[in-house]
């Protein structure tokens, strides 16, 4: 054992100068850390409320610019609709053969992965707005496609796919 204060093989890279990690109590993180990189963008690291996010891609919305901030709230809504609509669909007839049933219900059960990861990464941009576009799409998707209110009967298999589950 060596108790030089040297370690052997754990060579560990500087900290990061202070032009790229900065604490910022003013974008209304509640004192979080921002992230800045050389762009001058900001990666929040707790719920904030506001247009100058970054959700998903690079530079999208932007910055100062509310009709772009707007669409991306939209896109959100409707992808966690769509994801409930594929929660609650029944596509497969119940005279397909297995091959045919058992690819349809993988792709459809890989869409909708899909789409939540999407919608679960734009919920991570921790922005507010965004969060609660999320909750309520997914929500109303709900509302529509899986629960009693529009429902003609509530007899046999509902979906063709299994129900979401957190596999926290």
């Amino acid at each position: 054992m060596n108790h030089s204060g040297h370690t052997q093989g754990m060579d560990m890279a500087p900290p990061p100068s202070s032009s790229s990690t900065t604490m910022n109590n003013a974008t209304g993180g509640g004192g979080g850390m921002t992230m800045m990189s050389d762009h001058h963008m900001m990666m929040h690291m707790t719920f904030f409320w506001g247009k100058n996010t970054e959700i998903l891609f690079s530079g999208w919305p932007g910055y100062d610019n509310l009709g772009m901030y707007i669409l991306a709230l939209v896109v959100v809504f409707f992808i966690a609709i769509l994801v409930e609509f594929l929660s609650h669909s029944k596509y497969i007839k119940e005279d397909a053969d297995n091959l045919t049933a058992g690819l349809l219900q993988t792709t459809l059960y890989g869409l909708r992965i899909g789409l939540a990861y999407v919608v679960m990464l734009a919920v991570m941009s921790f922005n507010g707005g965004v969060f609660l576009v999320a909750i309520v799409g997914h929500s109303f998707g709900f509302l529509v496609f899986g629960s009693r209110v529009f429902k003609k009967s509530s007899s046999g298999q509902t979906s063709d796919l299994p129900p979401l589950s957190c596999s926290c």
